[in-house]
C-alpha cells in the first residue's frame, strides 16, 4: 500500500471545510460524493436520484466498494460523502468507512431519516471513522417536510436524529434543497439549523433531474432574490452558508465586497467535486448525469484529472453564451448541471442566472 503524502487531521472539519492541504482543485477534489446505493424507503418529489425501494442491478458489491476506496487514495484528505439512496441499507457500510478513513480519506454520511438512524449504528460508525454527518431538512413546519418527503413523522424524527448526533460529537450538516414550495421559508429553517447547533447549513437550489420537476424550480428573479436573502443571512448566523448547484450566489457576495472565495469555496461541478454513482459511473455531480467513464473499467482518479468532460467543466473559458464573457466567470462559472437540465449542453450559460456580463462588475 503506497504511504499517504498528505497528513490527515484526527478530528475532521465540517463537510466543506478546509482541509490540511493546498488544494489544487484540478488535481484533486474537495468532496467525493460516492452513492453507495439507490435504494430509499423514501419517495421524496425533488429526489435526483429517482431512488426505489431495493438496490438496482449493478450496485457495487462488498470487493468491489473496498477496492473504489482503495483507488482514492490518491486523493487523501478530501472528504468522501457517502450518500445514496439511503446509505445505511447497506450492511457493510462500517467496513467502507473503516476502509477509508485507513486510506486517509475524511468520511462522511448522509442518511435517510429512518428509524435505522440509531444512536447505537451512529455510536457504530463513529468508532469505525465516521467524522461527518448531515440530515435533509426541507421544510420549516412538519406539514411542509412531511409534503415533500411523503414520509408522515420525518420532520419529528428527522429533528431527533441531529440531536442525536449532536449528542455523540459529530459536527452536523443540515441538507435544505430550496424549491418554489419553501422558499418563503428560509429564515424559519435557518431558525431550525441554530436550533440544532449546526455547523454547516447546506442549501441546495433544485435542478430538475431525477425526480425534481421544472415546476418546482425557482425562476431566475426567484433564484435572485434567495441567494440575495442567503448573503443577508450570511454574516448574521452563528453556522457556515454553503450553497450548492447555485454558484451565483458567489458573484453575489463579491458584489457585496466579501473577500474571494478560498478553493472550498470556488467548488463546483467537476471543479473540486466528483461523484460516483451505486454502479461506478464518475460524474461532475449527481445533478449532472454524464458519466465520464466508470470505475470498473478506469481510475477514478484519471477520470477526474484527465477525462475530457472534467477539463472541459473547469475550463472558465469554455463556457458558452453570456457566461463565457461575464467578469465572475472564474468564480462563478454558473450551475453546470442546470445548464445541461434546461438546454442539453453543459457548457451553455446558466439560464437561471439574471446578470448581465456588460452591468458593472
Amino acid at each position: 500500500m503506497a504511504t499517504l503524502a498528505v497528513p490527515v487531521p484526527t478530528n475532521p472539519r465540517p463537510m466543506g471545510a478546509p482541509g490540511p492541504v493546498a488544494w489544487d482543485l484540478a488535481r484533486q477534489p474537495i468532496v467525493v460524493a460516492w452513492e453507495v446505493t439507490r435504494a430509499c424507503g423514501y419517495r421524496c418529489l425533488h429526489c435526483r436520484a429517482d431512488a426505489q425501494p431495493r438496490p438496482l442491478p449493478g450496485q457495487l458489491d462488498h470487493d468491489e466498494s473496498l477496492a473504489l476506496v482503495d483507488a482514492l487514495v490518491p486523493f487523501a484528505g478530501s472528504i468522501l460523502v457517502l450518500t445514496g439512496g439511503d446509505p445505511l441499507l447497506r450492511d457493510d457500510l462500517e467496513d467502507i468507512v473503516r476502509r477509508a478513513r485507513s486510506r486517509g480519506l475524511r468520511v462522511a454520511l448522509t442518511p435517510s431519516a429512518t428509524p435505522r438512524v440509531t444512536e447505537e449504528r451512529l455510536a457504530t460508525l463513529r468508532d469505525a471513522g465516521l467524522g461527518q454527518v448531515a440530515i435533509s431538512l426541507d421544510g420549516a413546519s412538519a406539514a411542509s417536510h412531511d409534503g415533500l418527503r411523503g414520509i408522515p413523522g420525518s420532520f419529528r424524527r428527522t429533528l431527533r436524529i441531529l440531536t442525536r448526533a449532536r449528542g455523540l460529537g459529530f459536527p452536523v450538516q443540515v441538507n435544505t434543497t430550496i424549491t418554489r414550495r419553501n422558499v418563503a421559508d428560509i429564515d424559519r429553517m435557518a431558525d431550525l439549523v441554530a436550533g440544532v447547533d449546526a455547523a454547516v447549513w447546506s442549501v441546495f437550489f433544485l435542478v430538475p433531474t431525477g425526480r425534481g420537476s421544472r415546476r418546482d424550480m425557482l425562476d431566475p428573479h426567484a433564484h435572485e432574490r434567495a441567494l440575495r436573502h442567503l448573503a443577508r443571512l450570511h454574516a448574521s448566523v452563528p453556522f457556515r452558508i454553503k450553497v450548492t448547484a447555485a454558484p451565483p450566489f458567489r458573484r453575489v457576495m463579491a458584489q457585496r465586497g466579501a473577500p474571494t472565495p478560498d478553493p472550498v469555496g470556488l467548488a463546483n461541478d467537476a471543479k473540486g467535486f466528483m461523484f460516483i454513482s451505486h454502479s461506478g459511473d464518475v460524474c461532475p455531480s449527481g445533478f449532472l448525469p454524464l458519466a465520464a467513464g466508470n470505475v470498473r473499467e478506469t481510475s477514478p482518479v484519471a477520470l477526474y484529472r484527465d477525462s475530457e468532460l472534467f477539463r472541459s467543466l473547469r475550463d472558465p473559458d469554455a463556457l458558452r453564451g453570456k457566461c463565457r464573457a461575464c467578469g465572475f466567470r472564474r468564480v462563478c462559472g454558473g450551475s453546470r448541471a442546470r445548464a445541461f437540465a434546461l438546454t442539453g449542453d453543459p457548457l451553455a450559460a446558466d439560464p437561471t442566472c439574471i446578470f448581465r456580463p456588460e452591468q458593472p462588475c
